[in-house]
């Protein structure tokens, strides 16, 4: 080891990196009445003798050791370790470590050296790790960072939640949109799942009862349409039902106006998907997998291609190969006086970094076109925009 000196500066920067790192571990033994791992510094690695000091020069030794001679770490739960050093044949005592015992004290002792504040406000995320333990929330490090990087609003949130629930050991009347948690709204839960989960010990979207999804359908069949009954139609997770009529074709479109409009089309069921997860329930359905064609058509872009991937994945379980329509480099290309770059908030679409392995080679080239992270001419084409006769017709020739 190189001899050197380390001097307040240097010090504080180490205590900020480690309370950067340790500081939530660090609260929670405090909160918890645990004991903390003392923080220690070396002062002067590598200097233990006068040969050491003479490397380093005796003006930086002296300067150095005056430096930590005006550090004031009185009553700061923090201490300075002197060891002697033979200077020139003469003793000295030189600072040798520094020891920092509790994160109060780190965060008193980094003040004193001068250091910049490392990010975290320790007396909020201190409230807020009391107010955990209190309520009984099973307290780690891990949770409280997350919980302490929340807004107040969010915090408060999570502790009525906490509450709440500590209150209902039985879920199972309730989906979890339904659960009565004062300040929740219906949908807090699924962006902080994680959370409660941690601080909890509980899965809640485990104990409560299924939101059951539902896939709306439309008749396009001629011939059925002709004798004017119901055009459209729903089929709902676990219920029994048999569709008017078994179809030949299956299309699966994610936006509502392409399924309710769709042109009258012989054999044919279109249904609308949901979305990823709910789309990929259509692989179970008896008279879906029972069709002699199933489609998929979407938006392209980075949501479109990843439904689609993730959709003829589910059915290929079944042994059944899921086709697209107007998904290739060549609808892309046709119709990119339609595609947009910015969502329905005016905010910039951003390029995925999603590899999909189930997309075929003309669908991968129109998903890497538009999910690139180089500079892109647009990143969506809206399936809507498209008309819905081109739909047709390309159902038509790829039957």
């Amino acid at each position: 080891m190189s001899p050197r000196l380390v001097w307040p500066d240097d010090a504080a920067n180490k205590l900020r990196a480690h309370l950067t790192d340790t500081w939530a571990s660090r609260l929670c033994a405090e909160v918890t009445h645990a004991a903390e791992e003392p923080k220690e510094i070396s002062l002067r690695p590598g200097v233990i003798r006068s040969h050491d000091v003479a490397g380093l020069g005796h003006g930086a030794w002296n300067d150095w050791r005056q430096a930590w001679s005006r550090v004031e770490l009185d009553h700061s739960g923090a201490d300075v370790e002197l060891r002697a050093v033979t200077v020139a044949g003469v003793p000295q005592e030189a600072p040798f470590r520094l020891r920092v015992r509790s994160l109060q004290a780190a965060t008193q002792v980094l003040e004193r050296l001068g250091g910049a504040p490392f990010g975290v406000d320790i007396d909020r995320a201190r409230s807020i790790g009391r107010r955990l333990s209190t309520v009984g929330a099973a307290l780690t490090a891990n949770a409280l960072a997350r919980t302490a990087r929340l807004d107040d609003t969010d915090v408060e949130v999570v502790i009525s939640a906490i509450t709440w629930l500590d209150e209902q050991p039985d879920l199972s009347e309730w989906t979890t949109r339904q659960l009565p948690i004062p300040e929740m709204h219906t949908k807090w839960l699924d962006a902080h799942r994680g959370l409660l989960r941690d601080l909890l010990g509980r899965d809640i979207y485990g104990e409560t009862r299924p939101r059951l999804a539902v896939a709306h359908l439309t008749y396009v069949d001629p011939d059925y349409l002709a004798t004017e009954q119901r055009r459209h139609d729903a089929w709902t997770t676990g219920d029994t039902h048999q569709p008017a009529y078994a179809p030949q074709t299956v299309l699966i479109v994610e936006n509502r106006d392409c399924r309710l409009w769709f042109p009258d089309a012989p054999g044919t069921i279109v249904v609308e998907g949901g979305g990823k997860a709910a789309s990929s329930l259509l692989a179970g359905v008896a008279w879906i997998r029972a069709a002699a064609r199933v489609y998929y058509w979407g938006d392209m872009d980075a949501d479109g291609y990843a439904i689609l991937d993730h959709l003829r994945a589910a059915f290929a379980t079944s042994g059944i190969r899921l086709e697209s329509i107007l998904m290739d480099s060549t609808a892309l290309t046709r119709f990119a006086h339609l595609g947009v770059n910015r969502d329905k908030h005016g905010a910039a679409l951003k390029p995925s970094s999603i590899r999909l392995g189930n997309l075929t080679a003309a669908e991968n080239d129109a998903y890497a076109a538009i999910a690139t992270t180089g500079n892109v001419a647009f990143r969506r084409i809206e399936q809507e925009r498209i008309s819905i006769t081109e739909a047709l017709h390309e159902l038509a020739v790829a039957g």
